[in-house]
């Protein structure tokens, strides 16, 4: 199955200059917790709700702090004609959950979640990613 076909393909995306309590407010809205972030039609970063939690409030940065600030830049994505399998094979290997997806001319058609995976496929696929997501020694474990 291609990512295109198990993918969220109403995404919406935060603006770099934008606040962080803006960018909160939408993911409110939407019960998520990541958001793209664009810059003159091209993916610059994401945001997620830790991101704001860690590097913006426990930093002693306030609400009106620009998403900028914060946001993740090393963006990791997918595109939208790779293979699930592969995908999720990927992101149980960088640990992540999500994944913004790209067509091949590097624009933004969709977001991948391992909810969404776990919906379109048998659910294997879901679960071996949630493995290699939550083995111990990622970027943000918890372990001494």
């Amino acid at each position: 199955m291609k990512i295109s076909e198990a993918m969220t393909r109403e995404v919406r995306v935060a603006g770099p200059e934008e606040t962080i309590r803006q960018a909160a407010k939408m993911m409110a809205s939407l019960d998520a917790g990541v958001l793209p972030v664009g810059e003159d039609d091209h993916l610059i970063g994401m945001i997620t709700d830790r991101d704001i939690a860690i590097r913006g409030i426990a930093q002693g940065k306030g609400p009106k702090t620009k998403v900028r600030e914060v946001m993740t830049k090393d963006v990791k994505y997918c595109f939208d004609d790779q293979e699930v399998e592969e995908v999720t094979r990927n992101m149980a290997n960088i640990q992540v959950r999500r994944l913004p997806v790209l067509n091949r001319d590097k624009r933004l058609v969709g977001i991948l979640s391992l909810g969404d995976i776990a919906i379109s496929v048998d659910g294997n696929g879901a679960a071996e990613a949630l493995r290699g997501i939550s083995r111990p020694g990622g970027e943000h474990t918890q372990a001494a």
